[in-house]
């Protein structure tokens, strides 16, 4: 009875929070900001875009400080509640809106995910951030640089091919989209065309990504489609 009681409260706190629209802040080249567009669309829920130009320093306005001190996208904002991070964020989602679920119920294939996630989220992604990288070449200049973000994110791919390699079906774990996929499909769109990545080195993120490539909800949450675009 309390686990259907606990059930029951989830499904109607869930209702209730999804009549006031998400607000999502967002910067349209961010692949941070992309993943959690990409699980919005998923999941089906309906947000509000708020803009903020990374380029122009709008990340340290005394407003979204507020939101963010460590002055970083993606923020979701629901109702009281703000989550920063997006792999926060989708485990933010997940528990809040069940629907859509981005992560399946076999244990092996959870733990799967997170791992895929925690990879990009902690050890790829944070190597090649913009800060970084303008550090860097100040440093030691832009080859050096370039070389340091790509030589960091192979190291990364290849761990991802060899922990996916005997799991993946159409998609990372299976045939279902979750995750794993949320996160690798905007980094691989990352690797490929910021930095030159060769993915032949990675035959199964590369026929992973053939897959990606023809979902509907990754083409409405690119960067290419966000109102902040730059063309």
């Amino acid at each position: 009875m309390e686990a259907s009681s606990e059930q029951q409260k989830k499904s109607e706190n869930s209702s209730s929070s999804s009549s006031s629209k998400l607000l999502l802040y967002s910067y349209w080249q961010s692949s941070c900001s992309w993943r959690v567009r990409f699980a919005l669309s998923l999941k089906g829920l309906p947000y509000e875009y708020k803009p903020v130009n990374i380029t122009k320093g709008e990340q340290f306005s005394p407003d979204f400080k507020r939101l963010n001190p460590l002055h970083f996208v993606p923020v979701l904002v629901d109702g009281d509640i703000v989550v920063s991070d997006s792999y926060a964020i989708l485990l933010y989602l997940e528990d809040k809106y069940p629907q859509r679920p981005l992560l399946p119920a076999d244990p092996r294939l959870k733990a799967l995910n997170l791992q895929a996630a925690s990879i990009i989220n902690s050890n790829i992604q944070p190597l090649h951030m913009v800060s970084l990288l303008k550090h860097l070449e100040e440093k030691v200049g832009p080859e050096e640089s370039l070389s340091f973000a790509q030589l960091n994110i192979e190291k990364g791919l290849l761990a991802l091919e060899m922990l996916l390699k005997d799991f993946a079906s159409r998609y990372a774990t299976g045939d279902e989209v979750y995750m794993a996929d949320v996160f690798l499909a905007p980094q691989i769109v990352v690797s490929t065309t910021r930095f030159n990545i060769n993915m032949s080195k990675f035959p199964t993120l590369s026929r992973l990504y053939e897959s990606y490539k023809i979902l509907p909800e990754l083409e409405a949450s690119s960067p290419e489609r966000q109102p902040d675009a730059v063309h």
